[in-house]
């Protein structure tokens, strides 16, 4: 990420921004999320036993009391080391996003104001379901922000190319058997330079490529600015 993106993301004022769920952050508890190896609780987890790891997310919610948790940015995600779905050999294990844990339904919010720049339903297994790309611009920077996992009729009525305002509806968090068999959250994500994408960008990459995914996708949290993330 160039320095100056960095620079323009932390000087959005908090008045050009809203909140990605109708959410209160700074008033109700959340959970923050550990889903590297550090977490001992995932060593009895199989990310392959889907019903298994929606127990685990919703289960840790309900036991901390919290309706809604978050956390993922640069993570080592341990579990994808030990599934398929990430492939085989050297798996994909870094994870380039946030991701909002809540219940199917939740809305989604845009951040900030843009257009749509793409979308697409990412259906094959272990993808991002139901996504949408949004196109930003502020003080001279264009970057890229990326909803995943959303419901499928998210994506009805949407046209490339349309506005779309900070604190506008967006999307809604995908059901289970719609956002490719992940427990309901939002991935969201931030892009500097999207190539020629559409509908999709990596979320999780290869430790090897590591430092220049990171660097193409600067914390979403500059965006969001939950505290303790």
């Amino acid at each position: 990420m160039s320095k100056d993106l960095s620079a323009t993301l932390q000087h959005i004022p908090d008045t050009a921004l809203s909140g990605v769920i109708p959410f209160s952050f700074d008033r109700k508890p959340y959970h923050i999320f550990d889903l590297t190896e550090a977490n001992e609780a995932l060593h009895h987890i199989d990310l392959q036993d889907e019903q298994g790891f929606n127990d685990f997310i919703f289960g840790t919610l309900q036991a901390n009391g919290c309706r809604v948790g978050v956390g993922g940015y640069a993570e080592d995600r341990y579990l994808y080391k030990r599934s398929t779905v990430f492939g085989e050999g050297e798996v994909r294990n870094i994870h380039l996003g946030i991701d909002i844990w809540a219940e199917a339904g939740m809305p989604v919010l845009a951040p900030l104001a843009g257009k749509v720049h793409s979308f697409a339903d990412n259906d094959r297994h272990g993808d991002y379901g139901p996504t949408i790309i949004l196109e930003h611009s502020f003080e001279g920077s264009i970057f890229y922000s990326l909803y995943g996992h959303l419901s499928k009729s998210s994506l009805e009525g949407l046209e490339v190319g349309q506005s779309i305002a900070a604190g506008q509806l967006l999307a809604h968090f995908g059901a289970y058997h719609e956002n490719v068999h992940w427990p309901p959250h939002l991935h969201f994500q931030l892009i500097e330079d999207i190539g020629d994408h559409y509908g999709d960008y990596p979320g999780v990459a290869l430790s090897r490529e590591k430092e220049k995914y990171l660097a193409n996708c600067p914390d979403p949290n500059l965006l969001l600015r939950i505290e303790g993330i």
